[in-house]
């Protein structure tokens, strides 16, 4: 008869499949930036220069007036809707993956912007927003005056 040791290692289950059976038998499922239901948030990009910030949004399927832009101080939200395409009777989804609803996104500038100055534009998808920094922002080159005498 011979003599089994036990190996505890054996039985124990990795932390990658203890989360991945988490979250598949929870009732909360976690939300990206298309969750459905509630708003959303919006991934974007923000690059700066001398004299503005430039802010690029991927909103696929989105129609430029569904679309809300607003700077108050130094705080840019971006927000709006995206909608399904209406439902026929006789069709059946096999795949529905793309999300409607509500999205929003809201960031604090580092420096004020000259809102009355900004641009917004809308191509393929992709909203592209230019705000100028406003003059007090905007850095300056302070010269040395001569001596008094």
């Amino acid at each position: 008869m011979a003599l089994e040791r036990w190996d505890p290692f054996r039985e124990a289950v990795s932390l990658r499949d203890a989360m991945n059976a988490l979250f598949q038998e929870s009732f909360v499922r976690p939300s990206g930036p298309l969750a459905q239901g509630g708003a959303a948030t919006l991934p974007l990009d923000l690059s700066e220069n001398d004299n503005e910030f430039v802010v690029k949004a991927s909103l696929p399927g989105v129609k430029p007036e569904d679309v809300q832009i607003t700077v108050h101080g130094e705080t840019l939200s971006i927000q709006g809707q995206s909608k399904f395409e209406e439902e026929k009777k006789d069709e059946r989804w096999h795949i529905r993956e793309r999300r409607a609803g509500s999205f929003q996104r809201s960031i604090v500038l580092p420096v004020p912007v000259d809102s009355d100055k900004a641009q917004a534009a809308f191509e393929h998808g992709v909203l592209t927003l230019t705000l100028p920094k406003s003059e007090q922002a905007k850095p300056r080159q302070i010269r040395i005056g001569g001596a008094k005498k």
